[in-house]
């Protein structure tokens, strides 16, 4: 079980830094590349929540996440999906593992 949840955590912060890379280096379609980009590095007040050990996220990170623009999340995780493909390598499988935006923003609102 520890080990499901370290892998869990593991992927977790592995999007969360792919997020933050192709904000760096791609435009956003949504929204204005500056406005997308600074409500995404907003979400590195998150990263110890992605670290085992560490169950409920901060207010600051509810409020960070509470702020992201749906369009801009969802080209963003898009835009992600592709850098491994990208950098010659095999697509993330992330089988067995429940990632949804709607169940990671509960979270974060209910720790609000």
């Amino acid at each position: 079980m520890a080990a499901v949840k370290s892998s869990s955590s593991v992927v977790s912060l592995l999007l969360l830094s792919l997020l933050v890379i192709v904000l760096q280096s791609r435009v956003i379609e949504c929204q204005p590349q500056q406005s997308c980009t600074a409500s995404l590095t907003g979400l590195n007040v998150c990263a110890p929540f992605l670290v085992p050990g560490s169950p409920t996220a901060s207010t600051e990170c509810c409020n960070a996440v509470q702020s992201i623009n749906h369009d801009c999340m969802c080209n963003t995780m898009r835009i992600a999906a592709q850098i491994p493909a990208q950098c010659n390598l095999p697509p993330l499988s992330c089988s067995g593992y429940k990632l949804s935006l709607r169940s990671v923003a509960s979270k974060f609102t209910s720790a609000a």
